[in-house]
């Protein structure tokens, strides 16, 4: 059995302050608009944001050793850093699933209404493509991975195949920490991006992308293109943001224990490359 690691939710006090104090929520509704999350991202692209990178690495607790020894032009080219090959080598068994990126994992059964529901909110596939494609996707997997700022912020195509070209949907920039799913329904409120991955062994793959807090901006390469399993498909700048697999019904078994923590609301850690499942 794979040897996954837990992890039970705690959250930040600034993180708290602005999503359960009235003062808090009042300031949120100015952080939360577009043009200051692209200040923000101006600012974290320059040289002069160099100097947050040193308390950060410390704060985080961030292993350097495993990633690439280069110096760093600004905070956003630290934050996309690019992690040693080895450190995230991929499973190339056709009949494996595995992990787009780092992140806390947890996957949840889309009904037969196309719903499926994270904490106190319900998310219809719909609401988050706006497209009537989301109705090929009733009693499939929604699989959810959530990355902090901590984590490794670029992320790899799943399995060999052909995408569609990208269609990005505007919207907030919420945290997707789970205090906020308390009181938005995050995923189909943030701006975010999705595409239609033609897979090889999986079927047809919808991927989001989904930008939070300060995320200056979603980065994917390639528009319409031909991929293979572990190629890099983009990356995150500054911020914790999310990605969402959407697969139809009996194309994957997701690993069991992964299964029984979701249940459970408790999130998996894994690592870009490694096994979460199998090919149905």
């Amino acid at each position: 059995m794979d040897n996954f690691k837990l992890k039970k939710n705690k959250e930040d006090k600034f993180i708290l302050f602005f999503y359960n104090t009235i003062i808090g929520r009042l300031l949120l509704k100015l952080l939360i608009l577009n043009i200051i999350s692209k200040i923000i991202g101006i600012f974290l692209s320059t040289r002069l944001s160099k100097f947050l990178i040193k308390n950060f690495i410390k704060k985080n607790n961030i292993n350097m050793n495993d990633y690439e020894d280069i110096k760093y032009k600004s905070f956003n080219d630290f934050f996309i850093r690019q992690i040693k090959e080895e450190k995230r080598p991929i499973n190339e068994k056709n009949n494996i699933l595995i992990s787009p990126c780092d992140g806390r994992f947890i996957a949840y059964k889309i009904n037969n209404d196309n719903l499926f529901k994270i904490k106190n909110s319900y998310y219809n596939i719909y609401d988050l493509i706006k497209s009537d494609i989301s109705n090929e996707y009733i009693n499939g997997y929604a699989l959810i991975f959530r990355l902090c700022v901590d984590d490794y912020h670029r992320y790899c195509y799943i399995d060999d195949g052909i995408k569609t070209n990208n269609y990005y949907i505007k919207g907030t920039l919420h945290t997707v920490r789970p205090v906020a799913f308390n009181k938005y329904n995050v995923y189909k409120t943030n701006s975010r991006e999705w595409t239609i991955l033609k897979t090889k062994n999986f079927g047809n793959v919808i991927q989001i992308e989904v930008g939070a807090l300060c995320v200056g901006k979603i980065v994917n390469h390639h528009q319409k293109y031909t991929f293979k399993k572990g190629e890099e498909k983009g990356y995150f700048k500054f911020g914790g943001s999310t990605i969402v697999l959407l697969f139809k019904e009996k194309t994957i078994k997701v690993n069991k224990e992964i299964l029984n923590n979701s249940i459970n609301n408790i999130e998996t850690i894994v690592k870009l490359g490694e096994k979460i499942g199998n090919k149905s």
